[in-house]
């Protein structure tokens, strides 16, 4: 069985109005395995909902235009269920009851913890029925791979993977088939810690192919001029 992108990641609208901070969220989710799409305003994010279609919604209040309030009572009125958690500086108990009552499902106040604001984005995915997470384990052709034990097998046999390698196969299976850019890999699997360099990816697609290419035909494919993709060899 191969699990693919959209069935395994939960889909999280961001809408901030402060670059840094969208950035800053987004960067963790898709860390965590989220997909994830941004908005600047109110507006914006009512058009992402439409097109983007989110598992949930991170909305910060303070914006001009359209507030956060306003946005989730647009949706309420759309009979759009989809859930929110509130993202603002604004911290007392009245704009928090406000928040509660008009349809969001959490409120957490700036500054804020990241590792906190995924905690209680999965929690709330779990609680909505809306999580997408699956077996943690991946398989494709003679590949498999168990996120929970960090283990990889390729026709039974064990294959050791340092982190960045295991991150970077981890990806390449839950997109099969895929051509995914160079731009796209770089930052989903170095994420907070890369400067760009395309010439690293290139080092580790070829350490991850001289592992894998051992106990088989090669399924890391070069895309020339896009990236790679990880297909079942030809004949």
């Amino acid at each position: 069985m191969i699990q693919t992108a959209e069935e395994t990641l939960a889909r999280v609208l961001v809408v901030d109005d402060e670059p840094n901070i969208a950035d800053v969220i987004s960067m963790a989710l898709k860390y965590n395995d989220f997909t994830v799409a941004t908005a600047a305003d109110g507006n914006e994010a009512l058009e992402q909902v439409s097109d983007f279609r989110p598992d949930l919604i991170v909305l910060d209040v303070m914006m001009p235009g359209l507030d956060g309030f306003q946005v989730a009572k647009r949706l309420a009125e759309r009979s759009n269920d989809v859930p929110i958690l509130f993202l603002t500086a604004r911290d007392t108990t009245d704009d928090k009851i406000r928040g509660l009552t008009i349809g969001g499902d959490d409120y957490m106040t700036k500054p804020f913890s990241v590792e906190e604001l995924i905690a209680r984005i999965k929690v709330i995915l779990r609680r909505s029925g809306r999580s997408r997470e699956e077996s943690p384990r991946l398989t494709y052709l003679d590949l498999e791979l168990d996120d929970d034990t960090r283990e990889v097998f390729r026709d039974g046999n064990p294959i050791e993977l340092t982190d960045t390698e295991f991150r970077l196969l981890r990806y390449l299976m839950s997109n099969p088939r895929r051509v995914l850019s160079r731009a796209q890999i770089l930052d989903h699997v170095w994420e907070y810690d890369f400067a760009g360099d395309a010439r690293v990816l290139e080092t580790y697609v070829s350490y991850l192919r001289r592992k894998l290419d051992k106990y088989g035909p090669s399924l890391i494919v070069t895309v020339r001029g896009v990236g790679y993709a990880l297909r079942e060899p030809k004949g």
